[in-house]
């Protein structure tokens, strides 16, 4: 059962071209977000979409893979874990971010998409 805590599997769309930073360690980090949809019919039986927006941040040979093949608007799956950090603002202001921290990419779609 250890395998299942902390454990977050999503498929989307990327929200935007990832960034990618090249730390001095010669680490290469990625970072963009993901857009996940869930429909439901509401009261009018209309079909209804809610869409949720999440940070995805992956490191190393999963941030090459990034690099390489994610682009706006591809349909990945992610698997991964959430990972909450804390940092404060310039008008001294704690904040809280919780991102998707990605252990593995997978490339959904046809071959012929861009």
């Amino acid at each position: 059962m250890s395998t299942i805590k902390n454990h977050v599997q999503l498929i989307g769309n990327v929200g935007q071209e990832p960034t990618i930073t090249n730390l001095e360690s010669g680490k290469k980090v990625a970072r963009f977000s993901l857009a996940t949809n869930e429909y439901y019919k509401d009261s009018k039986g209309e079909k209804q979409t809610d869409t949720n927006w999440h940070t995805i941040v992956a490191w190393g040979k999963t941030a090459e893979i990034v690099e390489k093949y994610v682009q706006k608007g591809k349909e990945v799956g992610i698997s991964g874990k959430l990972k909450t950090r804390s940092y404060t603002t310039d008008d001294n202001e704690q904040r809280y971010v919780t991102e998707v921290v990605a252990d593995e990419i997978l490339l959904l779609g046809s071959k012929g998409d861009k």
